[in-house]
């Protein structure tokens, strides 16, 4: 039996929510609308909601518009019927209700970020814990102290110190096996990397894991030569067979991966993605995806990133996102598709929130001067009452808006309907007084967005008393 659904909406989408439902069909047979007497159902308040919503609620779950802030635990409670907020725009809905009103969850994870400070030697103790802090914040779980060469470390010990000091795992990175040996004084958690050779820097009771490699690089045989021993010393290690760049053995090294799980199937493996992500001139969030598509495949759980190319600054975050997404869509045997948005960060996959025929519909049904903005298939559009332009270029409206002598409030639509166009070009999803949403590759900053809707209703207002169109 179908659950039974209460949508809450008002006037204005109304019309636009019953014509969803019905295409839905059979699926939606149980499900039933109530407008609730408001011309915008973002603007219900929880008073409107208990006064008006008629008892009983002969519902399973009712739904909210993901604008309305209404308590939901006290609606629940008065109704006696679960209430749910679900998403801002009704073009969202059939995903939201495709996944049964539940968001996937992206709380878990089996991958661990080694972030790796490339210039730690030359940096105070200060700067590096400063630094690791930040990258921790991203999503790091290891701080991958990177060691110059010809460049003394004399600080190293210090470092490592003052970084456990601070709750964080650390690890050292260094070709220069004296550097190695004092990171194992030191206490490191990790040291990156040791060979068949190396490993006897070693003592016999280490709790720490190094980051075994191949001598000569590529050599599988002599990786697995370095796991027999550190087996046979009963100490645990990762094995690293190396991500070469693009056109630099990139193809053959990816082959070693799999060819290494194949060989060791029960072994920690490590990837470290900034040989692809850092070489090549392309957004590093798509880099990432498929390469931790693979990580997930083929049970790799250690990553090893790096920041240092400007278009590589937030690495370490679309890892994060990454890896919870795999998480994810692994635990459901399903492709990693409608779990997060976080790597989509240029183009969106529903850019469109209404079709042109929608925003003319609800541009004729307005009874206010307030300016509304809205982007479809064919531009930017910009509504009140009696007055509706559409263009692919903010400038060209700037005439017809009648706000020359409003100085604030030209400044609000400029804003605004630059923020649509870039929208428009882009295909992504434009809300009105919302910032544009650029998934992992920017930080959401809640305040800045409850400041941002301020200032718009303010504006919005404004305009709407010195130039009613």
């Amino acid at each position: 039996m179908s659950s039974r659904l209460l949508f809450v909406t008002g006037h204005l989408a109304y019309p636009r929510l019953a014509r969803m439902i019905a295409g839905f069909g059979e699926t939606a047979r149980d499900w039933r609308i109530c407008n609730i007497g408001v011309k915008v159902a973002a603007l219900m308040t929880q008073e409107i909601i208990l006064r008006r919503l008629p008892r009983p609620v002969e519902a399973d779950r009712v739904i909210l518009p993901g604008r309305c802030r209404a308590d939901l635990g006290t609606l629940s409670r008065e109704f006696g019927v679960p209430f749910e907020r679900g998403p801002e725009e009704i073009a969202d809905l059939p995903v939201y209700l495709g996944r049964g009103g539940a968001a996937p969850d992206l709380s878990r994870f089996d991958m661990r970020i080694f972030a790796e400070i490339v210039d730690a030697s030359t940096m105070s103790v200060t700067d590096v814990v400063s630094r690791a802090r930040k990258l921790a914040k991203a999503g790091a779980d290891v701080i991958d102290l990177g060691c110059l060469p010809d460049t003394p470390f004399a600080h190293m010990e210090e470092t490592i110190a003052a970084l456990h000091a601070a709750g964080l795992k650390v690890s050292v990175d260094s070709a220069d096996v004296a550097e190695l040996t004092r990171a194992v004084r030191a206490g490191a958690d990790h040291v990156l990397s040791l060979d068949e050779h190396s490993l006897d820097i070693l003592p016999q009771d280490t709790k720490l894991v190094p980051i075994l490699v191949a001598a000569p690089h590529g050599d599988l045989a002599s990786l697995q030569r370095a796991a027999a021993k550190a087996r046979a010393r009963k100490i645990d290690f990762i094995l690293d067979p190396i991500l070469d760049p693009i056109h630099f053995g990139f193809a053959d090294s990816l082959a070693r991966y799999v060819e290494l799980r194949r060989l060791e199937p029960m072994a920690e493996i490590m990837m470290g993605t900034g040989n692809l992500t850092e070489l090549t001139d392309a957004d590093s969030s798509g880099v990432t995806a498929m390469l931790l598509g693979l990580c997930s495949e083929l049970n790799i759980r250690h990553l090893l990133t790096v920041q240092v190319s400007p278009h590589t600054r937030r690495t370490v975050e679309e890892h994060d996102a990454a890896r919870r997404m795999m998480f994810a869509a692994r635990a459901d045997h399903a492709l990693p598709k409608g779990y997060s948005d976080a790597l989509l960060q240029i183009h969106d996959k529903r850019p469109y929130a209404a079709t042109p025929d929608e925003i003319a519909e609800l541009a004729r049904e307005l009874r206010d001067g307030n300016f509304r903005i809205e982007v479809a298939d064919d531009g930017v559009h910009i509504f009140a009452r009696d007055f509706h332009r559409v263009a692919k270029d903010a400038m060209s409206l700037f005439s017809s808006l009648g706000v020359e002598k409003d100085g604030a409030h030209a400044f609000y639509l400029g804003t605004e309907l630059m923020k649509a166009e870039t929208a428009f070009r882009l295909g992504k999803r434009y809300r009105q007084d919302e910032p544009l949403d650029f998934g992992a590759a920017c930080d959401k900053i809640v305040e800045d967005e409850a400041r941002f809707k301020e200032i718009g209703h303010t504006m919005r207002k404004k305009g709407s008393d010195a130039a009613d169109p």
